[in-house]
Formats: C-alpha cells, structure tokens, sequence
C-alpha cells in the first residue's frame, strides 16, 4: 500500500503531456539494440551480432518484448520462460534462474545485451526491453556453453528525442508489493540519461517466505559525431531472500497436502546477493561500408546461500523425512571485452555482410561451502520441530581463475532475393587454473582447452514474407562445468562435452503484424555428464544423449485489437542407445498462450493458458524416479486506462486454483505451484 500511494502522489504531481505510450513508443534509442511492434519483434542484433531481421535468421529464435513482460504482469526470468515451451523452469536451489532448454540443464547460459552473465542468482526485468531466447548451441556467437540455446536480456537505454517518466506500482494477494521507475532525461540535442529503479517485497503462498529486492540502473549514452555512439550502463543490484527448496517426494510423486509447508528452518535458509555491473559501448563507423563496436563488461558479484532441505523421500504421509543442510558463499569478478567488425561488400552477385570478432574473458572465482550440524537429521511430518544447525564443517575450498580468447568470423552471403547462406567459424581457448584449498595439501588443478565450431545455415525464400532454412551448429562445454569451480583429477583428463545441432524450419509474416514459426531439430551430445540422482552434488557420466524436437510458434496481430503469443514444443529426449533412460526436467508437449483483446480505446482484456506434460525430476534411471503431473494453468488480466496516462490493470495466475507441481531440482526437491493469487497494478507514464 506504501508503494501504491507512493506512485498515486507522483502521479498526481506530474504535468499532463498527451499520452505516454504513444511518447515512449515513439522515440528513437541513441543505441538501438532492435525494433519491436506490440509483440512482435522485427529484427535481432543478438543473434549474428548484425542488425538483422528474425525472418533472416536460421534459427528458432523466441523474443518476449517490453510490451507482453507488462501485460503478463512479469517479475522474474521463471515468470517469463514459462509461456516459452521449450524452456523449463528449473526450481535452482530456490538461489537461482537455472533451466532446461532442449533437454540441456543450465545456470550460466544467460547474457545480457551479448555480454556473458554466468553468476548463479535471480536476473530482474525491470530495466529491460525484452527477452530473447536463442534455441540450440550457438557456440560461434557465444562461445562455450549453450549446448541447448542461451537467454539473453536486452536492457532499455537512453533517447535524446524527448523526456519521460514511467512509474509502475503493485501488490498481490500474497502481500508482496513492488514500485518500479523508468526517467528519460535528454541532456543535449545528442546525448541523454535514463535511469530505472526498482524495489520489491517478496513474499508468496510458503510459509516463512520473504525477502527483498532493490536495484538501480542509470544508463548514459551520446552521439559522439561523425556516426560514432557511446553508451555507459551502472547496474547495481542487492538481493536478501528465503531459500526454498520445496517438498519432498512419496512413492515416485510429490508428496501432496503440504502446498504451503516449509521443509527448511526460519532464519537459516538464506541467500544473498551483492551486484555492481558495469558496461561500456562505443560503435561507430569507420567507412560507409564498416562498421566497428566494442563492449567492456566488469561486473562484481558476491553471492550466498544457505540452506535445510529434503535430503530423501518421505517415510509416509505422516511420517518422516530426512533433512541435510549446507551452505555456498560465492565470489566472482568478471571482466569480458568483445569487439566486432562489420563489412559490407558486393562480390559480383553477391552481397555479403562479414563479421570480425574478438573476445577477451577474465573471471576469478571463490567457493567455498561448509555441510550443516543438525540437531535432529529427520522431520516429523505430523509433528514438525524445526531443528538447529550450524553450518561448521568445511567441505569445499576453492579459487579459480577462467580466461578466455576467442576469434570468430561470420558471413551473411545474398545470392539474389530468394537464398542466403550463414556461414562461420568460431576458435576459443579456455584456460582454468585453480587451487582446491580443502584438501591437504592443497591440490592445484588446471587445464587448457581449445575448440573450433562451425555453422552453418541455408534459407530460401519463395516469398519475401516467407523464409524455409536448415542449419547445422556445434558447440562445447569445458570439463570445469558451467560455473568452473573445481576440477576433479579424472576430469582433467576428460575432453569437453560436445554439442550438435541439426535444425530445419519456416519462418512466415502472414499479415501485417503476424509471425509464424516452424522448426525441427535433433540436438545430440556427447561425453554427457548429469547430477547424480543419488547425490545431486556431484556429476555422473551418461554417454551421449539426443534431444529430437518440434517447435511452432504465433506472434502477433489476428486483428487490429487482439494480440496473442501462441507457441508449441514437442522433445523426446534420452540417452542414446536406451530410450527408456529419460532426460531430466523435459516434458514431451508443452503448450503456451497469451491473449490481449482491447474490447474499447480503454478497456483490454487478457487470457492465459500453460499446459506442461508430464517430467522427470530426475535423469530417469530406474522406476522410482520422481515424476511432475501434467498440469494446465490458467491466468487473466483486466486493463483500464483511468487517463490518457494512468492505467489500472488486474493480473490473476492460476484463474481455476489448479493444484500442480511447477518445477524441481532433483527427486526429493520439488515446488508446489502456487494457488489463484491476484495482483493490482497502476502504471503511469508521463
């Protein structure tokens, strides 16, 4: 209520200007990073590193714009991802964004505006202009990782063109409550300020759940002269949270009738996160026909977590259920330059677009992590005491240091109006070197990797609205993992996992605004590991995997008032050789859609639906593993615009009080969805 009355005073305060979507809408970035209309996303700089448009790109390729994160009242990457099928929302220790894109477990493989954001811990939306989710390995852009895709977050920046202000307040039926602020200050014809903030008051349908999220960004950008911009971008971001790790399983199901029961203790499950993210772009041209940018990223993290959780399936109903705890200070200093060079030129026939690449990576790592006494290592569900702990014995001691060099070259051949070829090579050399502290003695450990990964992809198009393509991609994973905090004496004599992508698919502007997407693609990899079902802390090797798929997606505009976002993905993901070992977290269907139907100039109506087939917590490795139900949610909005300024709008998850299980992180670690909650908002802008 403090945040509503907040928002309603700056609100009241404020000079009437005309209405602000129309403003904000209009005005053009000093660093453009891709056109959008309502849901749809035009063009891409993310995924070739070139302004072009999606239809142009061989790849399955999903964007979430500014416009859909509001209407669905977003708050979190997990609030985001769930309406992307393909991607499942892993529960991550209750610490993290971690998913499963085609059948591939991550926590590192997000980015922000395609500079690496590898540190485990929840990314906020608040300073965004969309999402992009970039399906399949796509090592020669990215680099190691992304064996299944990546996610990357495209950040607002500043306009010279005119000032503006937006503010938008809300609290939800659980009590949690929220006031965001977007300021769009021009200095000079040629250079502008902008600043987002945020602050939240986390709480929801669990016991003894809390927490808080405050973060700031100013952004500073400039026309330098002579075609020349520089952005400057500060994010700080400060993150105080319970850790939940959920239920536990019974029988190979989750247990049912403690939706809201919490398996941790008060006041010890706990996670932090102290962020300072700093980011510098200068792009420019050099000739007409080149173009140069660069990016420096520093960012400074300082992150833990402690946690009690189910270590084991309930006895019973009413029985019990064994308990473990631990906790994982973490910190990491990243320092990541890239560089790419743009050529435009006409070979005969052909028009090519050639990208120059060079990345430099430096990221110094400390873990350390210490097993938790308990006094009592079971629970009594019919009678439940929660125990003490202290967390006091060493198990983990480790700094490592991770530096990267990579050169990569890209070119976008047109040969005439209906094919174009993608084609390019990526080299990387991965450098670990690390001390494990905790043994005794120490025990260094390192190796150096280096990779080349190719890809490839063809389009044709019958049409200039319709593009048919296949491609072929590669990528890698270092044997250190994706958060390289140890390496085992076996492992460094272990070759990276490999990634390999077969992907053919359409791409269709059916009207005016609407985008029609098909794909299908067989992703395979090699010298597979997995956590452990028996102990999630550690890795097993699997073999090798393949993950064969069918994505279709609708974006945009059936009528001038009625927007949707509809999206399909079929996997069938095992182990090569055994189809009856199942991949963890992959559910065979899984369905999306979101409506918005303006009825009149002020009132709009919304309409959502999930449906998530049934998955396995775990790899499935015998009959016992942990199976998720199928579940269908179903979620709504009411928009009313009170002004040409203000508008009120109305978001209900979970319209029917579905009772379903949303994600897990292994057998016995499982989130119960939450039941119909509703949140108010008002937003304003001026």
């Amino acid at each position: 209520m403090r945040s509503l009355l907040l928002a309603a005073a700056l609100i009241a305060a404020a000079p009437s200007v005309g209405r602000a979507q129309e403003t904000v809408t209009e005005v053009e970035p000093i660093i453009v990073t891709g056109r959008t209309r309502g849901y749809v996303a035009i063009e891409s700089f993310t995924a070739t590193r070139t302004d072009t448009p999606l239809i142009d790109i061989p790849q399955s390729v999903i964007v979430v714009t500014r416009a859909q994160l509001d209407d669905q009242a977003a708050h979190s990457l997990g609030d985001v991802l769930r309406y992307v099928p393909g991607v499942t929302v892993g529960q991550g220790e209750g610490n993290r964004d971690q998913i499963t894109l085609r059948g591939q477990n991550t926590t590192a493989d997000f980015f922000l505006d395609g500079a690496r954001d590898d540190v485990q811990y929840f990314r906020g939306l608040y300073n965004l202009e969309r999402v992009e989710v970039l399906k399949g390995p796509y090592a020669l852009i990215f680099g190691r990782g992304g064996g299944g895709g990546i996610v990357n977050r495209v950040q607002k920046t500043p306009s010279a063109d005119a000032p503006f202000f937006g503010a938008r307040t809300g609290v939800n039926s659980f009590g949690a409550h929220d006031l965001a602020l977007d300021l769009n200050l021009p200095i000079s014809p040629t250079s502008a300020f902008r600043l987002n903030a945020v602050y939240e008051s986390l709480d929801n349908h669990r016991d003894f759940h809390e927490g808080e999220r405050f973060a700031v960004n100013p952004y500073f950008a400039a026309e330098l002269g002579g075609g020349w911009r520089l952005g400057l971008s500060y994010e700080h971001v400060d993150d105080d949270r319970v850790t939940d790790r959920g239920v536990p399983s019974l029988g190979g199901r989750p247990i049912e009738g403690y939706r809201d029961r919490f398996f941790g203790v008060p006041g010890a499950n706990r996670t932090t996160l102290r962020a300072d993210i700093l980011k510098a772009r200068i792009d420019g041209t050099l000739t007409p026909d080149l173009n140069l940018s660069t990016t420096v990223l520093y960012g400074d993290f300082d992150k833990l977590y402690a946690n009690v959780y189910p270590n084991g399936a309930a006895t019973s109903q009413n029985g019990t259920v064994a308990l473990a705890a631990y906790s994982d200070p973490t910190t990491r200093e990243n320092l990541l330059v890239q560089t790419n060079l743009v050529w435009d030129v006409t070979t005969g026939p052909l028009v090519h677009k050639v990208l120059f690449g060079l990345e430099y990576g430096d990221q110094r790592s400390t873990n350390k992590r210490f097993n938790g006494v308990l006094s009592s290592s079971t629970l009594s569900l019919a009678n439940p005491v929660f125990p003490t702990v202290t967390f006091s014995v060493p198990a983990r001691d480790t700094v490592s240091d991770v530096e990267t060099v990579s050169a990569y070259v890209q070119d976008q051949i047109s040969l005439g109006d209906r094919f174009d070829v993608v084609a390019g090579l990526r080299f990387d050399r991965f450098d670990i070197r690390g001390i494990d502290l905790q043994p005794n003695p120490d025990r260094p450990f390192g190796r150096t990797d280096e990779k080349v990964s190719p890809r490839l992809g063809l389009i044709f198009k019958p049409q200039p609205t319709v593009s048919l393509y296949a491609s072929y991609s590669e990528s890698f994973q270092p044997r250190s993992g994706d958060q390289f905090l140890s390496l085992s004496t076996t492992q460094q004599n272990l070759e990276p996992e490999r990634f390999t992508n077969r992907e053919v698919g359409l791409k269709w502007q059916a009207g005016p605004n609407l985008i029609l997407t098909a794909a299908v693609f067989q992703l395979d990899r090699s010298n597979a590991t997995t956590p452990d079902p028996a102990n999630p802390t550690l890795t097993i090797n699997v073999g090798a995997t393949r993950t064969e798929g069918l994505e279709l997606s609708a974006t945009g505009n059936l009528l001038d008032r009625w927007q949707i976002n509809a999206a399909y993905a079929f996997q069938d993901a095992t182990l090569r050789g055994n189809d009856d070992v199942r991949l963890a977290q992959v559910p065979e269907h899984q369905f999306s859609l979101w409506n918005r139907y303006d009825a009149s100039d002020r009132l709009g109506l919304g309409l959502g639906v999930i449906h998530q087939s049934e998955q396995f917590a775990a790899i499935r490795t015998t009959p016992t593993t942990t199976r998720l139900p199928s579940f269908t949610r179903l979620d709504g909005a009411v928009y009313y615009d009170l002004s040409d300024r203000v508008q009120l709008q109305v978001n209900v998850e979970n319209l029917l009080d579905e009772t379903y299980f949303a994600d897990a992180h292994n057998n016995f670690n499982i989130t119960p969805g939450a039941p119909r909650n509703v949140r108010l908002s008002v937003s304003a802008r001026f």
